[in-house]
């Protein structure tokens, strides 16, 4: 989680709030101001999303996870036969 994530999560609520308190005491002006608050928070927090999925991304591709060797026991027969036939 990152700053823009935190930041645009606290606006959104605070925004929510102001604007509720604004539809209780009929101050249209306060709803306005708290949904327009309530909005920018949405976008940082998306905006905060992006990154935060951007960072995940590059951090996998720098630091990709090692894949287990899987061996193949028919495959390993197979060469064991092929060499004991080529020494004989």
């Amino acid at each position: 989680m990152n700053k823009d994530q935190v930041a645009g999560k606290l606006k959104d609520v605070a925004g929510r709030v102001e604007r509720q308190t604004g539809e209780w005491t009929g101050d249209t002006e306060k709803q306005a101001h708290g949904a327009i608050k309530q909005a920018e928070g949405k976008v940082q927090n998306a905006w905060g999303n992006v990154k935060d999925a951007s960072e995940k991304a590059v951090n996998k591709n720098v630091t990709p996870e090692k894949d287990p060797v899987v061996v193949d026991d028919d495959v390993e027969k197979e060469n064991e036969d092929t060499s004991r036939r080529k020494a004989s």
